[in-house]
């Protein structure tokens, strides 16, 4: 059985959209109707939907609560409402133990997972409460346990999905948050980054897409507060 998704008059704001996940995320909703805005600290590469305007794209660094604000604000404006934020910027950084990990590399994994997460849902959420809208954030199967090595990056993306419960609760009957949990994504710069895994097992990022098309559509009305496994086999 196929399942096909409509959000035609739907405006829906990608966070990290420059990304290979952010970008599929575009494009899933693009092909299904919506009017897609994304939003990233770095400029879309070239040939991209985002690229060649498919996407109107608003860079800003969403760390800055300032910027964050206006990138929403400027989202609204330009297309009268906001019916779903996808939080999809994030990076994974580690190898370290607790005790040789500097505080600089600590404050940027949180700040890229967690407080763009934050900032973005913080000043969306008024214009979501409007439409009955829908919240999807990236946390990562690493966040149910600890590991070596990379713990501020699950320590991170717990408070992603920790703060997805919060904004469930806080929102009843309103709006629906719902986070979904990632394991390793194929993408060229995984492959790179981990030559000799079995890339077979990892998830292409346009399925976790079609996953947060789902959660936005009306065929997921009872689900919120959900941490959401993606990571198939892997």
């Amino acid at each position: 059985m196929h399942a096909d998704f409509d959000f035609d008059g739907d405006v829906v704001l990608v966070t990290g959209a420059s990304g290979a996940l952010g970008s599929a995320v575009c494009r899933a909703f693009g092909d299904a109707g919506a009017t897609v805005c994304g939003t990233d600290v770095v400029e879309p590469s070239e040939d991209t939907e985002l690229d060649r305007g498919e996407v109107s794209f608003y860079r800003g660094d969403l760390t800055d609560e300032t910027q964050a604000e206006h990138v929403v604000s400027g989202v609204v404006d330009a297309h009268g409402g906001l019916d779903a934020l996808c939080n999809i910027a994030g990076m994974w950084k580690g190898g370290s133990p607790i005790e040789e990990t500097d505080v600089e590399t600590f404050e940027q994994v949180f700040d890229v997972n967690l407080k763009t997460m934050f900032l973005a849902t913080k000043h969306a959420l008024p214009h979501l409460r409007e439409s009955g809208g829908n919240v999807v954030s990236v946390s990562a199967r690493a966040s149910l346990e600890g590991g070596e090595g990379d713990g501020p990056y699950r320590a991170a993306k717990a408070g992603v999905r920790l703060l997805t419960e919060t904004v469930a609760e806080e929102n009843k009957g309103e709006v629906r948050a719902n986070a979904v949990l990632p394991s390793v994504i194929d993408t060229p710069q995984n492959r790179e980054m981990l030559p000799d895994a079995e890339h077979d097992s990892w998830v292409d990022p346009a399925d976790i897409a079609r996953v947060a098309m789902a959660l936005c559509s009306d065929a997921t009305v009872p689900t919120s507060g959900g941490a959401i496994p993606v990571y198939g086999e892997a």
